[in-house]
């Protein structure tokens, strides 16, 4: 606001775009950690307590990272309405199997991660987004390439969720962003399944980014719709994408979309019911009309690229 005081003692510098950078002020580095892998940083921020970040790049906060999981987890098992067996790429905090394991149907949950330094660091300092989820005797967790559990699995997926760092080119996860990639979760997803992709901002700068991945999508699944979502601590608006060989409606009626929670739910979701369900699935005109006029898609020979990284510097 104007004429407010600047109290933080850390500045993290987020790189949106080569134009935009954004700050978060923190009053203490709670960890830090060079892995082979990436580079992280769990922080006290002043205004959204407890934040992760990757490679410079903001993850999630304690106080609203409720909106991105619940985003990215229950619209395909909402879609599915009896999930029985979920897959969960990256998802390091575990808030992600929170989520799912609101579900009565589940029986297996299966999270794998290629950093177990950071999967490790979020169950030790971020208990408040996990709950003890891995402690739950319905979970697996696996420390591997995501795509190595992918081409071995004999199992079949009713949800695979993509929860994963952007695909920074020379990080861990931009192999997991492309037609490869997707033509082999097409074949683990059982008959009814959905996939789940963290898919990026749409801003003006980042559209052509997240239209390419909806292209490559588009490429391997019949039925595919991309979701708008929320994450203030991003300071911008963030997507996702559905995908399956099954079609599933777009306009989902909000009172059938109440009763499936209130049916097979434990309950306590703060931010998707109905309403917000048929919200976060009505795409923009502008977005669609991107991924319209896309023609490129997202190979291992021509991976996309993010910005970059971001630095933390100190107040003066």
């Amino acid at each position: 606001m104007p004429g407010a005081n600047l109290e933080a003692d850390l500045w993290l510098n987020e790189v949106l775009t080569p134009y935009d950078i954004y700050s978060h002020g923190a009053s203490a580095i709670l960890a830090y950690r060079k892995t082979p892998y990436q580079e992280l940083y769990i922080i006290e921020s002043g205004s959204y307590g407890k934040g992760l970040m990757l490679d410079g790049k903001w993850q999630s906060s304690t106080k609203d990272e409720f909106i991105y999981h619940e985003g990215i987890v229950h619209p395909a098992l909402i879609l599915h309405q009896r999930p029985q067996k979920v897959l969960i790429l990256g998802g390091a905090e575990g808030a992600s199997i929170r989520e799912v394991l609101r579900w009565k149907s589940i029986e297996r949950v299966v999270m794998v991660d290629i950093d177990g330094e950071v999967v490790q660091a979020c169950r030790e300092l971020l208990p408040e987004m996990h709950q003890n989820a891995f402690d739950d005797p319905r979970v697996e967790l696996i420390i591997d390439d995501a795509q190595n559990f992918i081409a071995t699995t004999q199992e079949k997926w009713d949800a695979v969720i993509s929860d994963l760092t952007d695909p920074i080119e020379q990080g861990p996860a931009y192999p997991l962003f492309t037609q490869e990639h997707y033509q082999q979760i097409q074949k683990i997803l059982s008959p009814r399944g959905l996939l789940t992709v963290q898919s990026g901002s749409i801003i003006p700068s980042d559209l052509p980014i997240h239209a390419r991945l909806a292209k490559t999508l588009q490429s391997v699944f019949p039925y595919t719709r991309s979701c708008m979502g929320q994450a203030p601590s991003y300071g911008l608006q963030l997507s996702y994408i559905l995908a399956s060989n099954t079609e599933f409606p777009y306009y989902p009626n909000p009172s059938e979309t109440n009763r499936i929670l209130a049916e097979q739910t434990t309950g306590g979701l703060r931010y998707l019911d109905g309403d917000s369900l048929l919200g976060l699935m009505q795409t923009p005109k502008h977005v669609r009309d991107a991924i319209a006029q896309e023609s490129e898609i997202y190979t291992l020979a021509a991976p996309p690229k993010f910005p970059g990284r971001g630095n933390v510097q100190e107040a003066p």
